[in-house]
């Protein structure tokens, strides 16, 4: 029963012309964004939420980021398509006009919650990207 109240409330979330109360923060665990927004998105690429704006990494410097946030003040969630460095590898590209996104530290493994002697399900995993401007190798960390 309460998972279904978290779904329709994540589904409240997402629909569009929502009025939001004072006070309200959108912070969704990891597991809610793989298991309901990413898997949503994955299933529908013309799925929309009002919490979560769409970008183009390569497209959009960081300092730009704000004016597509929808929602947050510390946190901003985006949908991002992976863009490949070549049309046929498997490398990503990271490249904008004025610098480079790399992965930074550990991936960190996202599961869904257990309940009791469930087994425990990896669902996915949380890369954190730090920006350095210039080119790379030789570029500067931004904060």
């Amino acid at each position: 029963m309460a998972d279904q109240q978290q779904q329709q409330e994540m589904n409240d979330v997402c629909a569009s012309g929502l009025n939001l109360p004072i006070g309200f923060h959108f912070d969704p665990s990891d597991f809610e964004i793989v298991n309901h927004f990413i898997r949503n998105k994955v299933r529908n690429r013309d799925y929309t939420c009002t919490a979560i704006g769409e970008v183009d990494l390569n497209k959009t410097e960081p300092w730009d980021l704000l004016k597509e946030a929808k929602m947050g003040e510390k946190e901003w969630y985006f949908f991002y398509q992976k863009d490949r460095k070549y049309p046929t590898g498997l490398r990503v590209n990271w490249a904008t006009k004025a610098g480079y996104w790399k992965a930074t530290g550990k991936d960190k493994k996202v599961y869904k919650p257990s309940k009791g002697e469930e087994v425990v399900l990896l669902v996915g995993m949380k890369k954190t990207l730090v920006f350095y401007k210039s080119r790379a190798p030789r570029g500067d960390k931004t904060n």
